[in-house]
């Protein structure tokens, strides 16, 4: 282990920096609504939460009773896409204490990459408001063979920022997220926006992270490790 503090922090997007959920919830309902289903039900909705944009599609056509071939996802992710577009375009709430942790990880000169499920295309209409000036790597789901919940993301993050991933912190706000960010080897702060996410010896819990500093990623960070190496005697 480096030390206290981990070598970079590792920001998951939708509902850990930003609340986009809450728009990708309309757009979810506008697209099951054009494939003839309806209402989204809560549980197909957590099944989408932090999964990639094939998966949540497949979710939209079960729960429709369409048939998933592969013409009819590519359609229907072509639609999900571009009412997504529609809504990121106009900016994003950031989520109680995202921006202000942001900084203050620049501040201390701590590297920082963005890691979401999210396409290339979302991705930077969202980083309009987010900025990328706080990253110095993005990694998105249609950029590895594996979007969360399997590692890739995390690992190829941590590749481009050269530093091992289990000396990395990652932030995140879904069961998908963590359990991706924990398979991959790095320490998990969990900040839960629309779902429960699981306890698990890997994660630290925090309601929000407003009022979180460095020193607070910090501590988070060495509470995982000290109980990863306590557990392993």
């Amino acid at each position: 282990m480096r030390g206290s503090t981990p070598a970079a922090v590792l920001f998951d997007m939708d509902g850990t920096l930003v609340d986009s959920e809450k728009l990708w919830d309309r757009s979810l309902v506008d697209t099951l609504a054009r494939l003839g289903g309806g209402p989204l039900t809560d549980e197909a909705r957590r099944e989408t939460v932090g999964g990639n944009l094939e998966f949540s599609v497949r979710v939209l056509l079960r729960e429709a009773g369409v048939e998933a071939t592969p013409a009819q996802v590519a359609e229907t992710a072509g639609h999900l896409v571009a009412r997504t577009e529609e809504l990121f375009v106009r900016g994003l709430p950031w989520r109680p204490g995202a921006r202000e942790l942001l900084a203050a990880v620049r501040a201390a000169g701590l590297p920082a990459a963005l890691v979401t499920n999210t396409g290339r295309r979302l991705t930077d209409l969202a980083l309009r408001t987010i900025g990328t000036e706080w990253f110095a790597a993005t990694v998105c789901g249609d950029e590895v063979e594996h979007g969360k919940p399997a590692p890739d993301v995390y690992l190829r993050a941590a590749e481009l920022l050269g530093v091992p991933i289990t000396e990395c912190l990652a932030v995140e706000d879904s069961p998908t997220g963590a359990l991706a960010a924990e398979t991959a080897g790095a320490a998990v702060l969990v900040v839960p926006c629309e779902v429960p996410v699981p306890a698990a010896p890997g994660r630290v819990h925090r309601d929000t992270l407003a009022g979180l500093d460095v020193d607070g990623l910090a501590a988070a960070f060495l509470t995982v490790r000290v109980g990863a190496v306590t557990g392993a005697r």
